[in-house]
């Protein structure tokens, strides 16, 4: 959530950011949000003058009392009791500007960094590094669907008869897959300075407030009514909000978590060849890594954090690339991000399986998640997070990409997690 000084301060530099992101109305949206402001500012005045006047009224009745004078401290009384009912009902209309008032804060995205270039979709995003040779594969190569089948180790349809479309099952060595991955993702992350974290599955109401999910992305997420919970699609949530409502040492700084979770995303619009085996699930494992830094320091974090998923995709072989996403394409919450995409041999396109960002302090703001500057000032923290790494598409890859004759080839850094050379 922007924070309401940095909008009144910096209306037209807001407005020309939200424009980098197509928010529709910025100019006539921020114009509400200030004079909303304005009559809070106004009702807060007048209760306080009032509150004011009430306090001296009542030192005074007390006053007149004391005094013998109780005809006057009747009037006075009598002044107090209509200052209270004004009160009473100041301060609803107050309350009542103040959510409306957060209403149209949370309905405003996070500005994009200067960095951040304009555009309205994907095809504007900008690559800014690629390495890694595109695999030939030989002749009769074939899609990880496929592989899947041939080597029986994930299940599509007996995923779809238990659950539903986008839940497979995962079976042997497809299995064991799975774990040597997720395993390798950590060990690799707590070696890299990451705590790791076991966090629930399920978040409540404020803690997807907190980090953007609702209201944005309401329609994308497993809702569970009677308890009002929501299935996390990501462990960025439940992570993030270990640190809601507190103030960080500096000295701490940066926090780093990793975490291995499921994610659950309803992904309602996908269609066609998005959809197909591994590229887009319902419920899917990752590991996420989380980051909490000063605005001093904080895109040399995410910097670190890109560096960290790249090692990842070379140690597991995979030709990829980097993303600096247009405004158009980016999240409700972030403020740049940058997508990692491996490239798959057999499909011969390229996959997404990370998105790295710094939210500066929208998150923040929402989770009053703060620290103490060096003067002792309390400041709002600047919060980031990134897929270290997300498993469907990788393996789809990884299968694609590594498929020989004989079986699928394992990288070098996985075998010791795997337990052999080679998926056969």
């Amino acid at each position: 959530m922007l924070q309401l000084g940095y909008i009144r301060e910096n209306r037209d530099l807001v407005i020309e950011r939200l424009g980098v992101k197509n928010f529709k109305d910025a100019d006539k949206i921020i114009s509400q949000v200030i004079e909303k402001d304005n009559k809070r500012r106004g009702l807060q005045m007048e209760l306080d003058n009032l509150k004011a006047e009430a306090n001296r009224l009542a030192k005074e009745v007390g006053m007149l009392f004391k005094e013998g004078r109780k005809e006057e401290a009747e009037q006075s009384k009598s002044k107090s009791v209509d200052l209270k009912s004004r009160e009473k009902q100041l301060g609803a209309e107050l309350a009542e500007t103040e959510r409306e008032l957060k209403e149209m804060l949370l309905s405003i995205p996070n500005l994009p960094n200067a960095q951040v270039p304009r555009g309205t979709s994907a095809k504007d995003n900008e690559i800014v590094f690629q390495q890694g040779e595109i695999p030939s594969l030989y002749e009769g190569a074939l899609e990880h669907w496929d592989l899947c089948a041939r080597y029986d180790i994930i299940d599509f349809e007996l995923g779809n008869k238990i659950t539903g479309a986008g839940f497979p099952v995962y079976k042997g060595k497809g299995a064991r897959l799975q774990r040597a991955l997720i395993n390798f993702f950590l060990d690799n992350a707590v070696r890299a300075g990451f705590r790791e974290i076991q966090p629930p599955l399920m978040v409540n109401e404020a803690s997807a407030m907190a980090t953007g999910q609702l209201p944005d992305k309401e329609g994308q997420m497993y809702a569970i009514p009677l308890d009002g919970f929501y299935m996390i699609p990501t462990a960025e949530v439940p992570v993030t909000n270990i640190f809601r409502d507190t103030i960080q040492k500096m000295e701490d700084m940066p926090v780093c978590c990793c975490a291995y979770s499921q994610c659950f995303r309803r992904e309602a619009g996908s269609y066609g060849k998005d959809v197909r085996g591994l590229n887009r699930l319902h419920q899917f494992d990752k590991v996420e890594i989380v980051c909490i830094d000063t605005p001093e320091h904080s895109y040399e974090q995410l910097e670190v954090m890109k560096s960290h998923v790249a090692d990842l995709l070379r140690q597991l072989e995979l030709p990829f690339r980097v993303l600096r996403l247009c405004g158009g394409d980016m999240s409700f919450t972030s403020a740049i991000t940058y997508d990692f995409e491996v490239y798959s041999a057999a499909q011969k396109r390229w996959l997404e399986v990370s998105s790295v960002s710094n939210f500066e302090t929208y998150q923040a703001n929402r989770l009053k998640l703060r620290y103490k500057d060096e003067k002792g000032k309390i400041q709002l923290a600047h919060t980031l997070n990134g897929s270290a790494l997300a498993l469907p598409r990788i393996v789809a890859a990884l299968l694609e990409n590594h498929q020989t004759i004989e079986g699928i080839r394992i990288p070098k850094a996985l075998q010791p997690y795997f337990g052999s050379e080679i998926l056969d």
